[in-house]
């Protein structure tokens, strides 16, 4: 390792403010980072120092200002104050053609790639070989393959991106970076949508670049990836520099104290383990009968493939039923298919005894079925609408008078969701896509929850928040749960599954392949059934 530690737990210091001097091993040095866009503050004299050669996290709650304070870094905004320096160089008003010539690379939640290129193609472009007016794709091809067996990539630079999976196409993302010369590379939330295996091997990849002499931001909202595979930390809250931590004497308790500003509840044991609930009674209202019944299901994919293979199993109210498997196994169209967005080929979906199989989705909501869709931005927002027209989004119906929409109503609706669900910023009338991702995804569950439900389908509910809000989004889930609501969980997070559930399924090749007792269900046994390896003797449901 390269890097030098710092000093430790600080609070409430920007390096500048003090009248410090960079470290001589920093290659990034932020001091004074101010950045507003319009009433909303980002930045508020945020700083940031990383030393070469390691790997160092910058966490904090949704809105914290992480990714734009990154962005800065990346030539993407330039800041209206303070003061920028990578490797002893002050930077004012770069580009991100400069960053990349000054070796910062960004490696962006929602790729950027072209999926009907290769991957050659699309590392190379706007770089193209050229032979004559045409770009000379054997070099390319020869050039992209070079620099990944350089970095220890193994990919086959002809293949298209469309046919990648989520880790692969990640893994283009960042061999695009390095192509650039990327010595100091910057990912935000790159394990959001990786399964297991798939993290482990970025970790794999990070590891060899930082012992290879690159540098690493990660922005992440998983503490226990913090300390798995970070050097150092840096903690932000409300667009300010609070905390440095080194991450061998740092906890998880630590760095979520640091972020939300009191101390979090980072794990709750589930009933079976003997630990309680937090909320509500130790023994939930469950209903003899079940809420939801799914029969035979049967669903295809978007090239009329065959996704799901005649699924069956109940939801009764007062449990929560969580799915797990690695993502891409069917469970984005069981959970489509019983909300209503996608046909179901066969089978049948039952709604409190009654088939809801062929209704339309406005008729499933109004029979007390809610969902809390896996992606935000395709399903559950319209980004460019306000936040309390998201608010009502697929309600609005309820919200009408004789002179159209009471926007007296819909106002008083979303000061209560902002309030109840702690959404940031507080000002109902900005549009969805100012707000951070974490936040977006607390307009869709502040509006499938804060109403009047009888089964939930929450599909990812935790997917890119904060650990303060994923505390409480599941104590929302066991509230519900507790309060006799039905509740399917779809979630890539086991840790989530295991804390939530009172029954566990895992689908496999489209095939729910095991349900099984809260107790039966390990980390180990589910994560057997998620490969394809049935463990002897597990427990069934």
């Amino acid at each position: 390792m390269n890097a030098e530690r710092g000093s430790g737990v600080g609070t409430g210091d920007s390096a500048d403010a003090h009248g410090q001097s960079p470290s001589p091993s920093a290659v990034v040095s932020m001091y004074g980072i101010e950045k507003r866009f319009g009433a909303v503050q980002a930045n508020r004299g945020a700083s940031l120092e990383v030393a070469a050669g390691e790997i160092h996290a910058l966490v904090g709650e949704n809105g914290a200002g992480k990714s734009t304070l990154m962005h800065i870094l990346s030539g993407l905004l330039a800041p209206d104050a303070g003061t920028v320096r990578v490797d002893g160089t002050t930077v004012t008003g770069w580009s991100t053609s400069d960053a990349i010539r000054a070796g910062v690379g960004m490696v962006h939640q929602h790729f950027m790639l072209v999926p009907t290129l290769t991957i050659a193609d699309n590392v190379v472009l706007g770089r193209e070989p050229r032979r004559g007016m045409a770009m000379d794709v054997a070099r390319a091809q020869r050039d992209v393959t070079e620099v990944a067996t350089r970095y220890g990539f193994s990919i086959d630079a002809r293949r298209r991106v469309g046919d990648l999976s989520v880790g692969e196409a990640q893994r283009v993302e960042i061999l695009k970076a390095l192509f650039r010369g990327a010595q100091i590379l910057i990912l935000d939330e790159p394990t959001a949508v990786l399964s297991p295996p798939e993290v482990q091997e970025l970790w794999r990849v990070l590891r060899a670049l930082r012992d290879g002499g690159g540098t690493i931001i990660l922005i992440t909202h998983k503490l226990d990836e913090v300390i798995e595979i970070s050097d150092r930390i840096t903690v932000m809250r409300h667009g300010q520099t609070v905390a440095r931590m080194d991450t061998p004497t740092a906890t998880p308790a630590d760095i979520a104290r640091a972020m939300v500003g009191r101390d979090v509840l980072l794990t709750v044991g589930h009933p079976s383990s003997g630990a309680g609930r937090v909320h509500g009674p130790e023994a939930s209202v469950r209903s003899a009968a079940p809420r939801l019944t799914v029969v035979d299901l049967e669903v295809a994919g978007a090239h009329h493939e065959r996704r799901v293979h005649g699924v069956s199993f109940t939801v009764a109210g007062g449990e929560i039923v969580g799915i797990a498997g690695v993502e891409g196994n069917g469970q984005t169209e069981l959970v489509e298919a019983i909300a209503g967005l996608r046909a179901a080929r066969a089978g049948r979906i039952l709604l409190g005894g009654r088939d809801i199989t062929t209704l339309p989705v406005r008729d499933r909501a109004s029979l007390g079925l809610a969902h809390v869709p896996e992606d935000r931005h395709r399903r559950g927002l319209v980004l460019d609408y306000s936040v309390a027209d998201n608010l009502i989004l697929g309600r609005q119906h309820a919200f009408v008078s004789h002179l159209g929409l009471d926007r007296a109503r819909i106002a008083q609706n979303a000061r209560a969701r902002i309030e109840q669900f702690d959404i940031r910023p507080t000002d109902p009338s900005l549009p969805a896509r100012a707000l951070s991702g974490g936040n977006q995804q607390k307009i869709v569950v502040a509006r499938e929850m804060g109403g009047e439900f009888t089964v939930l389908l929450a599909a990812q509910p935790t997917r890119g928040v904060d650990v303060g809000a994923i505390e409480f989004i599941h104590a929302q889930l066991r509230a519900s749960r507790d309060a006799g609501k039905a509740i399917l969980l779809v979630s890539a997070e086991l840790s989530e599954v295991l804390a939530l559930a009172d029954r566990v399924g895992v689908m496999s090749g489209g095939r729910l392949v095991a349900l099984l007792s809260r107790d039966a269900a390990t980390m180990d046994v589910l994560g057997l059934w998620m490969t394809g390896a049935a463990p002897p003797a597990a427990g069934a449901a």
